[in-house]
C-alpha cells in the first residue's frame, strides 16, 4: 500500500510543519498547488481500493477511519489551516455531483478551492507561517 502522506499537524514543534514535511514534494519549505494536486492524487489512489476510479462509501470510510487516526492526538483541530485540511477532504465536499460516489477527477478538483483557503497569505504557497495565527 502506498503511504499517505499525513494531514496532521505534528504533535510538537512548529504548527503545520509535519503537513509541510509530507506534502512539500521538492522540500522547498513550501507546498504548491502543484504539489497539492500530486499528494491528493496520491491520496485518491491509496484509498481506491478496486481501482475503479471512484472512492465508494466504504472507501471513502476507510479514508475517513485514516484521517481521523491520523488526527487523533492533535491539537484544537477546529481552528485555522488544520481545520481547512480536513474540511476539504470530507466526503461532502469532495461527492460535487452527489451520487454518493467520489470520482478521481471530482476529488482532484476540489484542489484549488481547498489550497487558496489553506493559503492565508495568498502567496501561492502553503508554508508553516499558513498555520500559525491569522495577523
Amino acid at each position: 500500500l502506498l503511504a499517505v502522506p499525513t494531514l496532521a499537524l505534528a504533535q510538537q514543534g512548529q504548527p503545520g510543519q509535519h503537513f509541510v514535511e509530507n506534502w512539500d514534494l521538492d522540500n522547498a519549505g513550501a507546498v504548491t498547488l502543484a504539489e497539492a494536486t500530486e499528494r491528493r492524487g496520491d491520496i485518491f489512489l491509496t484509498f481506491d481500493a478496486d481501482e475503479d476510479g471512484r472512492l465508494d462509501s466504504a472507501e471513502y470510510d476507510d479514508f475517513d477511519a485514516a484521517r481521523a487516526a491520523d488526527m487523533a492526538g492533535v491539537g484544537n483541530q477546529s481552528k485555522g489551516a488544520l481545520k481547512t485540511i480536513n474540511i476539504g477532504m470530507m466526503r461532502g465536499q469532495n461527492d460535487t455531483n452527489g451520487d454518493g460516489l467520489v470520482s478521481r477527477e471530482e476529488f482532484l478538483s476540489k484542489t484549488a478551492a481547498w489550497f487558496e483557503k489553506m493559503d492565508r497569505s495568498g502567496d501561492g504557497q502553503v508554508t508553516t507561517a499558513d498555520f500559525g495565527p491569522k495577523g
